[in-house]
């Protein structure tokens, strides 16, 4: 067994080999809290939930950091144009993407450190840079000398010569345009913190490589986020951090993005889907589904169509595990899953063949079910629920157990009411009075109703909307 990645830095899969056996280091950077999550945010929550949740299945010990950036440029714009303190915007908004990844299945993460807490690593590191001459103070900021470091650019591939970092507002001192800040002097109304070079507050990239460092150590096995943070943020990470002395990262994997109309899903750009609002058009398992399904490094084009289909696939999933559950009782897990589903996820965590799998397993149980085959159609089950415990996407999860109890007070009169139709249906279809039979079923087809007829009788089900 031997789990394969796409190493950005490598530009190729890679099979995977931990620092330490048995055992894998993952830091995710997380969310930059200015405003509430939208679905492409919550995107990169979820492919990595995925990664951990086959690591461990293959037996790893996972240590999974995803931190918070509760301090930044934006925080502090949004701060001075609501007239709010910059920590209630971001502890707002914190609890907003928490509940993003709780509702759509997220495991917890080991430790989710705050930038906000780490000033003191933060301002060690930098110290320890301008003692080797990697970093150097002017005007109370401090800056990286990218010249200092010769492989600087190696996992973006650009050449410093025709490169320029991104302009940053009220930035003085540079040696070379180049060189990003690390530190921010002071200015009125901003928060700030004391180091030696005086008062100011910290630059994005140095949080992450101070809690990385933290947390990890000196050497991890791999660093995550989306497609947009190689450059400036992950290059400007890797710099600082390896010429502080650390080993860093030995992957880097990234996860493309979500987008409308071909663009990358952003709220700069306006087009931005919020997960509070989607969560109350779509059931979550739906948009998990939906977000989680496609290859991680494939682009996900936003589209209500697309949630349709995402939904009524899962439906079909779904109704088959409702279906042998009213058969047979809830069946466990099985205690591996099929050989061609693991194969799909080792190579990349190539969750669309593996879910094809699925799929397969779902059209077998059915068709078990349908020959009455009871012993094949719970063993089918026992495949389906492992699969989408991996993916989690399980419908018996106590997690989406909410979801299926919602409205269950309203069940059993829904049921009253679909059975008094169901029976005349029944009673039309006894005396070959077809035209009725068809039309009661086209009614109920009408008002979202699926009716399946079995040996056992005809049964309903919620369809897509």
């Amino acid at each position: 067994m031997t789990i394969r990645l796409y190493d950005t830095s490598a530009r190729q899969i890679r099979d995977f080999t931990p620092l330490k056996p048995g055992r894998v280091s993952i830091y995710l950077c997380g969310a930059t809290v200015q405003a509430a999550p939208h679905i492409g945010h919550i995107r990169s929550g979820l492919n990595f939930d995925i990664m951990r949740r086959w690591f461990e299945y293959r037996g790893y010990q996972v240590t999974f950091v995803r931190n918070v950036t509760d301090i930044d440029d934006k925080i502090i714009a949004k701060s001075a144009d609501q007239g709010r303190p910059w920590w209630a915007i971001g502890y707002e908004n914190e609890r907003a993407f928490n509940d993003g990844y709780q509702a759509l299945g997220c495991l917890p993460p080991t430790y989710e450190p705050r930038a906000t807490g780490h000033v003191t690593e933060m301002v060690e590191m930098m110290r320890t840079l301008i003692e080797r001459g990697h970093a150097y103070e002017a005007d109370g900021s401090v800056y990286f000398d990218v010249r200092s470091w010769p492989s600087y650019l190696e996992l973006s591939g650009q050449d410093l010569e025709e490169m320029r970092q991104p302009a940053e507002e009220g930035i003085t001192g540079k040696r070379d345009p180049r060189d990003f800040a690390m530190w921010k002097a002071t200015k009125p109304g901003e928060p700030d913190w004391e180091t030696p070079w005086g008062r100011g507050r910290p630059g994005w990239h140095l949080e992450c490589s101070a809690m990385a460092h933290k947390y990890l150590g000196s050497a991890f096995d791999i660093h995550g986020g989306g497609l947009d943070l190689v450059f400036p943020h992950h290059e400007n990470e890797i710099a600082q951090a390896k010429a502080y002395g650390d080993d860093f990262a030995q992957y880097w994997v990234h996860n493309a993005w979500v987008t409308m109309s071909g663009e990358k899903m952003s709220k700069s750009l306006g087009n931005s889907v919020l997960v509070g609002e989607m969560v109350k058009q779509w059931r979550p398992i739906v948009l998990r589904y939906y977000l989680g399904t496609p290859h991680y490094r494939s682009t996900i084009e936003y589209s209500e169509e697309a949630l349709r289909e995402a939904e009524s696939a899962f439906a079909r999933i779904e109704g088959f595990v409702q279906r042998v559950v009213e058969k047979a009782g809830v069946v466990e897990p099985a205690p591996d899953v099929p050989p061609a589903f693991a194969e799909a996820m080792d190579d990349d965590l190539s969750v669309p063949q593996a879910l094809a799998v699925v799929h397969t397993t779902v059209r077998q149980g059915n068709s078990a079910l349908a020959a009455d085959d009871k012993e094949a159609a719970v063993a089918r089950l026992a495949e389906v629920r492992a699969m989408l415990g991996v993916l989690g996407l399980d419908p018996l999860d106590p997690h989406w157990a909410g979801e299926t109890d919602r409205g269950e007070d309203l069940h059993g009169v829904v049921d009253t009411l679909v059975r008094m139709v169901l029976d005349q249906r029944e009673a039309a279809r006894a005396r070959k009075d077809w035209p009725t039979a068809d039309a009661i079923r086209d009614q109920l087809n009408q008002s979202g109703l699926v009716i399946e007829d079995s040996p056992q009788g005809p049964r309903w089900s919620l369809g897509p909307r």
